[in-house]
């Protein structure tokens, strides 16, 4: 999505102060040469396993280079998050950029590295081991080129972004911390994409529930299927607006037992989702209505009150809205620019910066540089061909963000 954007005369002062100085020029510099060790280091982190709900020995192996590259507070928090600081020379704002750990593959799965024709195949080469290495080629950019920040840079990586892990990583690290200023999610690798809006999402398990019995028998029971049946029918029928937009889909149903059987349980998984909390929360109420009145249709179809119906959230991603012109896009927009890219807006999307963005912090998703293919499939692809522009276009965000000691002031304002 592209659009006509302009920065700020402000903006765009820092950062022309930002590309005319040495030390910066020698960290691009160095991000380029940088690349092949980058990439390497994508393999060696894409080849330690991460299941999903099974990140720790992936944790731990960049908990480790975190260490080695000299970070300050490298830890590991109780949900399974590590981080390191980049200590500023204090009273700056705060930012931490993450990519998250897991992928979405099975524990078993082969994610042995293979080269072929100049590209990188491997389940989970892009999504996320490109963000993972991306970050580490940051840290050893700053450290290169010996720059001083004025505020701290908490550099990441997170736990449980993926399908039913619903966010836990970065739902655990702001429910327990209140000191960051702005936060951004390195995931994907389009890099001169910039995503400022968060689309939500609501994920339902729904079970109908009944007796059962023998199909001709039993006739005269009411059918958890054909319950099931009914909502689907009811949600298939609601109309949800193009903008702000808000979908819905049943990704998949189970349920009975035979061709001859009246079923005792059906069940669906139901996905929700708008780029307005407003809109999903509307959605949502519709579609728990629509559930309790399909249960009442099939039991009064055969005059009973057997049919239950048991509802269970396992999805809860909250969706996230911010101006275009906020201090962080804006930042990220001229960095994209000062990394000789043309900068794009991207689509409202669902990552981790949802949840800060829900709580009112400025967030935005960057991605790591490169080119993908066949992402969350056994055939997933990386090209890495400039590659370090997604690195470059990093660096140049996070310094617009927390400012160059005796060059910039920072750009993101401090929270307290």
């Amino acid at each position: 999505m592209t659009t006509t954007y302009e920065v700020s005369a402000k903006v765009g002062s820092v950062f022309e102060k930002l590309r005319a100085e040495p030390k910066i020029q020698h960290g691009l510099v160095f991000l380029a040469e940088d690349h092949s060790n980058t990439i390497a280091e994508q393999i060696a982190i894409n080849e330690v396993p991460a299941p999903p709900f099974q990140e720790q020995e992936r944790a731990q192996f960049y908990k480790a280079k975190l260490a080695a590259l000299g970070l300050s507070d490298v830890t590991e928090d109780a949900e399974g998050n590590v981080s390191g600081v980049f200590k500023g020379i204090g009273n700056g704002p705060k930012v931490f950029i993450s990519a998250h750990l897991d992928t979405v593959f099975a524990a078993g799965t082969d994610v042995k590295v293979r080269e072929k024709e100049g590209k990188l195949y491997a389940p989970g080469i892009a999504d996320n081991a490109r963000g993972l290495a991306a970050i580490l080629s940051v840290i050893r950019a700053l450290r290169e080129s010996g720059i001083q920040t004025v505020g701290d840079i908490v550099f990441g990586a997170d736990v449980g972004e993926e399908g039913l892990g619903d966010l836990r990583g970065v739902k655990a690290f702001f429910r327990d911390r209140d000191d960051i200023d702005g936060y951004i999610a390195v995931d994907g690798v389009k890099e001169q994409i910039i995503t400022y809006l968060a689309t939500g999402s609501r994920r339902y398990e729904i079970t109908y529930r009944s007796p059962g019995g023998h199909s001709w028998n039993a006739f005269g029971l009411p059918s958890a299927i054909h319950a099931l049946g009914r909502a689907i029918a009811k949600i298939g029928d609601i109309e949800t607006p193009s903008q702000p937009k808000t979908t819905f889909t049943v990704g998949t149903i189970t349920g009975g037992t035979s061709v001859n059987s009246i079923a005792a349980t059906a069940t669906m998984l139901l996905d929700m989702r708008s780029a307005s909390e407003a809109e999903l929360k509307k959605l949502e109420t519709k579609v728990l209505g629509l559930l309790d009145e399909a249960a009442n249709e099939e039991n009064a179809r055969w005059n009973s009150t057997a049919i239950k119906v048991e509802i269970k959230l396992v999805g809860d991603r909250p969706a996230g809205q911010q101006e275009p012109t906020a201090p962080i896009v804006q930042a990220a927009w001229a960095a994209t620019e000062a990394a000789n890219l043309t900068p794009e807006f991207g689509p409202a999307s669902s990552t981790d910066a949802n949840l800060p963005m829900s709580l009112g912090i400025p967030a935005i998703r960057l991605c790591g540089g490169g080119a993908e293919g066949n992402n969350h499939s056994l055939d997933e692809w990386y090209d890495p061909t400039d590659g370090y522009r997604g690195p470059q276009k990093l660096f140049m965000t996070v310094l617009g963000l927390v400012g160059v000691a005796g060059l910039s002031e920072p750009l993101l304002p401090k929270r307290k």
